[in-house]
Order: C-alpha cells, then sequence, then structure tokens
C-alpha cells in the first residue's frame, strides 16, 4: 500500500490527479475508503 504522494511520484503525475482518479473509482465501486476499494474489487475479481 503507498501514499497517495507515493503513487503520484512512481506515475510521474501529480497527487491531484491521483485524488481524482481515486475519488472516481471509489464512486464506481460504492465505497469511501482504499481499503473497502480494493476488498471490493477483489470481489469483483478486478484485483
Amino acid at each position: 500500500m503507498l501514499t497517495t504522494a507515493e503513487i503520484a511520484s512512481e506515475m510521474f503525475v501529480s497527487v491531484n490527479t491521483v485524488k481524482t482518479h481515486l475519488k472516481s473509482i471509489y464512486r464506481k465501486l460504492d465505497v469511501a475508503r482504499r481499503r473497502d476499494a480494493v476488498h471490493r474489487a477483489r470481489a469483483f475479481h478486478l484485483l
């Protein structure tokens, strides 16, 4: 598990870009936290 800043650094994008994408993912998975998103994605066989 990486922080938002670490993800941004690894992907060569801004922190705000990562936050925007995370919000979109959370909305689509109907979750509020990163941990819940991972569990939901695994349940849907996305990870």
